[in-house]
């Protein structure tokens, strides 16, 4: 990449400025702005799903689900990233005048070809960052699969669920996640995933 090319490092109130008046979404990485990549439309069935069930479950309870227009605020010291999680919830919300929210209980990504690398080694280690996460999800497009990260008194413990009869546990917002709901409507038929499972790789 030639000097032209590279970005420019701004700060964390400019680009909450500029993300405001964006036509896409963008990515915040410690003064860095990382442009989004479309998704399929079996990625947004499956965040729809996600989002949907938390809806439902958490309706009259004091948390509260947001959707992937929903940035998250992370700080490290000095350090900060505003990322858009496919869904979250949070028990203790941000001003409505905010455009952020900063103490997710739950963050659930969707696994893509174009975006796991990230979503597994970068942004994941991130997010176990928050004091107020105790879950993250991470569902895999390519069959019925979820990685969960469950905060314990020992440090976050890596769960993985299979199959369209298995349940998730959420005991801290009262929520039981069914991979049949999640994955409600998924065609994982080989004619359907012979993109998605060109170079997939099960963590």
């Amino acid at each position: 990449m030639s000097s032209a090319e590279k970005p420019d490092f701004i700060n964390a109130v400019d680009y909450l400025a500029a993300e405001c008046q964006a036509e896409s979404k963008h990515e915040y990485v410690d003064g860095w702005v990382r442009a989004m990549a479309g998704a399929s439309n079996r990625h947004n069935l499956i965040t729809s799903n996600a989002q949907g069930s938390l809806w439902i479950q958490l309706k009259g309870k004091p948390c509260q689900a947001f959707n992937s227009d929903t940035k998250i605020r992370i700080q490290r010291g000095l350090s900060t990233w505003f990322y858009y999680p496919d869904a979250l919830v949070v028990c203790d919300e941000n001003s409505q005048n905010d455009s952020y929210q900063q103490s997710p209980v739950l963050v659930i990504e969707v696994l893509s070809r174009s975006t796991r690398s990230i979503d597994l080694d970068e942004k994941l280690n991130n997010y176990l960052l928050i004091p107020s996460l105790q879950y993250c999800l991470l569902l895999e497009q390519v069959k019925p699969r979820a990685i969960l990260m469950r905060r314990t008194d020992a440090g976050f413990l890596r769960e993985t669920f299979e199959g369209l009869e298995a349940a998730i546990s959420l005991e801290a917002i009262q929520c039981n996640l069914r991979l049949s709901d999640l994955y409600d409507r998924v065609d994982f038929s080989p004619e359907s995933l012979r993109e998605e499972i060109a170079d997939y790789v099960t963590e």
